[in-house]
């Protein structure tokens, strides 16, 4: 009877203190969610270091199996510090080529955006006379777009010129910003560094730490989902990358073949774009479409349908044979994960969603195989756990 008490009260005091802490939270959210954030970005340089080494993990293992074959058993242990040199060594000049490309290129582009006012305000008053003469819009036909845009464009370089004036006095709080920012940088650097040379012993101490304070089947789960979320997110990180390369490079060669101006800048923007899932191609295809239509409407069309073939092409022939298999997520689940994941996280979210959903979905996957035959009513019912539905989503 005692022992009896003495667990109902230990039940109800774990009820009280699970109702106090939960109307504490309710009542200060905010505090919570203001020291939450305090602490994210404490440990910013830490995310961002353990994202640049995790990106930069696949090569670097390929490099430390390399040396490893080439050094032989007496000079084995230095083809990790190698392997890591060479892997940051490409990362810099992938930078540097990309830097040295987009920076000149979007210069001239600045330039000749400025010197051309004119005739790109021609330009769009011709395209507002065919409008309207075509559509018959005879009250608009004495509008001169041409001296309107003209006049838009004089407003909008004086208002910049007076932001620019107007920031002057705030150069000091931007310098620290900036200052701020390089540290983080440099801080998350030092951390991806460590991350990829001790990368194996960190690795096995997770493990033990897992193996070792949590409860063996618990522990085994924990494992696996770890694993399937490192597989899930390299497939992913690879994939994207590989696809962003063979498209802008692709782009770059179409470009220079059919003569369209801007190629290299444009290229990267189309590169750098297939990043992001769903809405990357949207964005990249926009905004080259606004450059070339700066110079010529109708360049800027034989573009769009240049690109609408090439992405065809690279998704339909070139990326399944290049990157494999896909995730196999459903694409209504793309979807869905990239808009949720843009609306909490912003363009973290964006890019992070989909390898997230692609692990829940796994994991729901599996879990309902498992389940269902423990159901009296789904045992002799084998067309619900098919192969095939579960492809489909």
């Amino acid at each position: 009877m005692l022992s009896l008490d003495n667990r109902l009260f230990r039940n109800m005091l774990l009820l009280i203190t699970y109702a106090v802490a939960l109307v504490v939270v309710i009542v200060k959210i905010d505090v919570i969610l203001d020291w939450g954030a305090g602490v994210l970005v404490a440990f910013r340089p830490i995310f961002i270091g353990f994202a640049i080494a995790f990106i930069l993990s696949r090569p670097c293992n390929f490099f430390v199996r390399v040396y490893s074959r080439g050094l032989g058993k007496r000079w084995e242990r230095l083809a990790r510090p190698l392997a890591v040199t060479t892997a940051y060594l490409i990362l810099f000049a992938v930078f540097g080529i990309l830097i040295s490309l987009v920076v000149p290129e979007l210069t001239r582009s600045i330039q000749r955006f400025a010197g051309n006012m004119n005739v790109y305000a021609a330009n769009l008053q011709a395209v507002f006379e065919f409008v309207v003469e075509k559509l018959s819009l005879e009250s608009l036909a004495t509008l001169n777009l041409s001296n309107k845009i003209s006049e838009i464009l004089s407003n909008a370089f004086d208002q910049v010129l007076a932001t620019l004036t107007g920031t002057i006095p705030h150069l000091i709080s931007a310098t620290s910003t900036l200052v701020s920012a390089v540290v983080t940088g440099v801080i998350s650097f030092v951390f991806s560094v460590y991350m990829l040379s001790g990368g194996p012993k960190l690795v096995a101490q997770c493990r033990r730490l897992v193996i070792v304070y949590l409860p063996e089947n618990i522990a085994r789960h924990v494992l696996d989902v770890t694993r399937l979320t490192a597989d899930t997110f390299t497939k992913y990180v690879s994939g994207q990358l590989t696809e962003a390369c063979i498209l802008g490079s692709l782009c770059f060669l179409g470009m220079v073949v059919f003569r369209f101006d801007y190629a290299p800048l444009i290229s990267v923007i189309i590169g750098v774009s297939a990043l992001i899932p769903v809405a990357g191609a949207y964005i990249g295809a926009v905004l080259a479409a606004l450059l070339l239509a700066m110079i010529s409407p109708i360049k800027a069309f034989w573009f769009l349908v240049f690109l609408a073939i090439l992405q065809q092409l690279e998704g339909n022939l070139i990326y399944p044979r290049v990157v494999g298999t896909s995730l196999g997520l459903p694409g209504i689940w793309v979807l869905a994960a990239v808009t949720v994941g843009s609306s909490l996280l912003g363009f973290v979210g964006l890019v992070i969603s989909v390898p997230i959903t692609a692990v829940v979905y796994t994991i729901l996957k599996y879990d309902l195989r498992r389940r269902l035959p423990q159901k009296g009513e789904y045992t002799t019912d084998k067309p619900h756990i098919d192969e095939s539905s579960d492809e489909e989503g």
